[in-house]
């Protein structure tokens, strides 16, 4: 390396800046296939002004939750994860006023912005927040005999997500479709020593995946706004 030279760590973190910006601006051309509406618009401008973070799904993947939703029929539909309710609004969207959306989430606070949103929108009518350990809550509707669900999207804690997977198994029927977030985390997945117990919760997933007798799964990998992550499409059979 000559003296004008970067250090390599400076060519890394240039490319990938660079190779970031590209898939932003990828988002951004498609984004004319995916208008948001004045709700979306607000349900999101409502999370961040309440101080939620922004962890939200992106409106090209929100879109993509819509379209799985209506190419499966879905009319009852269980989230593990609400937050600010911008991916519930897209599912409530999807199930039509006949549909039914259950979605779980931890905090309260968080849970009380996505109740005012989806109010806001005209759709609080057609989803149920129910708020607690969504491990406690799974196992109540188990419990409860609830009606299965024709699609699981798990946007949770990752640690848990072989649990929430199994616990959706009881709450399911075979056609089921799950869909579960943020599984390759940048490319971190393929460590099987890394440090971060939220790489190691996917992982113990995909243990669980790998053999299952009742699941059929693939991982599709993604770049955008979001950076590189991707997702578990999990069938049930």
């Amino acid at each position: 390396m000559t003296e004008d030279e970067p250090p390599v760590g400076e060519h890394a973190s240039a490319r990938d800046s660079a190779l970031q910006g590209r898939f932003e601006a990828v988002d951004a051309y498609f984004a004319q296939l995916v208008p948001e509406n004045p709700a979306l618009v607000a349900t999101r401008e409502a999370a961040a002004a309440a101080g939620l973070p922004d962890i939200a799904v992106a409106p090209n993947q929100g879109k993509l939750l819509e379209l799985l939703a209506v190419a499966t029929s879905a009319r009852r539909v269980l989230e593990i994860g609400t937050l600010g309710g911008y991916s519930t609004l897209w599912l409530a969207r999807a199930v039509g006023p006949e549909g039914r959306v259950t979605t779980l989430e931890l905090e309260p606070h968080h849970a009380s912005v996505a109740q005012e949103s989806l109010r806001r929108a005209g759709l609080g009518d057609r989803v149920d927040v129910l708020v607690g350990p969504a491990t406690e809550t799974l196992d109540r509707l188990a419990a409860e005999g609830a009606e299965p669900f024709d699609l699981v999207f798990v946007d949770a804690d990752k640690q848990q997500l072989a649990r929430y997977v199994e616990q959706a198994l009881a709450l399911s029927r075979p056609g089921t479709l799950m869909v579960v977030d943020n599984v390759v985390r940048d490319g971190q997945v393929i460590d099987p020593d890394h440090p971060d117990d939220r790489v190691q919760g996917v992982r113990r997933m995909v243990d669980a995946l790998v053999l299952h007798p009742r699941l059929d799964a693939t991982v599709v990998q993604t770049v955008g706004v979001k950076g590189h992550d991707g997702f578990a499409l999990v069938l049930v059979r």
